[in-house]
């Protein structure tokens, strides 16, 4: 089978290896579709946690080919999405439903070989039934699973005034979410005029193209999904006195931000961070199937496997045109 693999940062190649057995308690999978994000642009620049060599994907679907002997809720044929973290479920976060900051942390795609192959093996607690959702929507689960935990930690109110900062496929998400929870208007920053008229036609209430377009200090809520320094230093800004930031995109490591300490006491703001899900994948699997989420939009290019380097330039070359590229390891 091909393999890609990121060697190292920024450096990237296809491997040809033997198609792998599934341990007792393990499915193999034959990976349909896997998405790409900006933490596997991360990966591969060397901005992320993780380890290498690493195979990437973490956001991904297929069908379960084989099944190890002790496994009891998949049979072969089975049509399934994976959540990528893996938690030892024994040590003191996992025992207080921490799971997402496991002392002994795994991620496919991250730290174990990921969706960007034609086969992969993942344990069975990390697969879930897509039913007949097309593979390039049941891989939105694991994406929408982290964004449903962000918004359950920000607790968006009936009729909160929302910011969202982003308007890439997180943020999107983030405005479908926004409405479900009942927010009564939803304003989104985005530069990129694409993503921006996309925005509009995703629940997006006000779309403005600069921070002179935000009225500051007036949202109950305010999301950054940008995961860009300059952009989270000015998020505290517009929130009310006494909203809430929600610091949801991912930043690079080692990047520092600075924000006026008095403002955030002054305002009485709580500032929230979100790291992954916790036992969010069957809500994300809810969701999608129910229409509440829709992504079809949001995908802009379905590429092979081989153009997996092409597909990450494209990620990064903020081309107004580009959105969600999904990658199709087996056609």
């Amino acid at each position: 089978m091909k393999s890609v693999v990121i060697q190292r940062p920024n450096e990237i190649f296809i491997l040809e290896q033997a198609v792998p057995e599934p341990g007792p308690q393990e499915l193999m999978i034959q990976v349909m579709a896997s998405g790409i994000c900006g933490t596997d642009l991360h990966i591969y620049r060397g901005e992320y946690m993780g380890s290498y060599p690493v195979i990437p994907g973490h956001e991904f679907s297929g069908v379960v080919t084989a099944i190890g002997s002790q496994i009891t809720r998949f049979k072969v044929g089975d049509r399934v999405a994976v959540e990528p973290n893996i938690a030892c479920d024994n040590c003191v976060n996992c025992l207080n439903n921490r799971q997402n900051f496991c002392l002994n942390w795994q991620a496919v795609g991250v730290t174990l070989p990921g969706g960007m192959e034609e086969y992969v093996i993942v344990p069975e607690k990390a697969a879930f039934s897509i039913g007949d959702l097309p593979f390039e929507i049941g891989a939105f689960m694991e994406p929408l699973s982290c964004v449903v935990h962000g918004i359950e930690r920000a607790h968006i109110g009936l009729a909160d005034h929302v910011a969202i900062l982003g308007a890439g496929p997180i943020g999107i998400l983030m405005i479908q979410m926004a409405r479900i929870q009942g927010a009564a208007q939803v304003t989104v920053l985005e530069i990129n005029p694409g993503r921006a008229d996309l925005a509009s036609g995703m629940g997006a209430d006000r779309v403005v193209n600069s921070f002179d377009g935000l009225q500051p200090d007036t949202y109950d809520i305010v999301i950054d999904a940008t995961g860009a320094i300059p952009v989270m230093n000015r998020s505290i800004d517009f929130a009310r006195m006494g909203g809430t930031v929600l610091l949801f995109g991912v930043p690079p490591i080692a990047k520092t931000m600075e924000v006026e300490g008095f403002k955030i006491f002054r305002k009485g703001l709580t500032v929230l961070s979100s790291f992954t899900s916790v036992r969010n994948s069957f809500q994300a699997v809810d969701l999608l199937q129910s229409g509440q989420v829709r992504v079809d939009a949001l995908i802009s290019h379905r590429l092979p496997l081989a153009e997996l380097p092409h597909a990450l330039e494209l990620i990064e070359s903020r081309d107004p045109a580009v959105k969600k590229v999904i990658v199709q390891p087996n056609g």
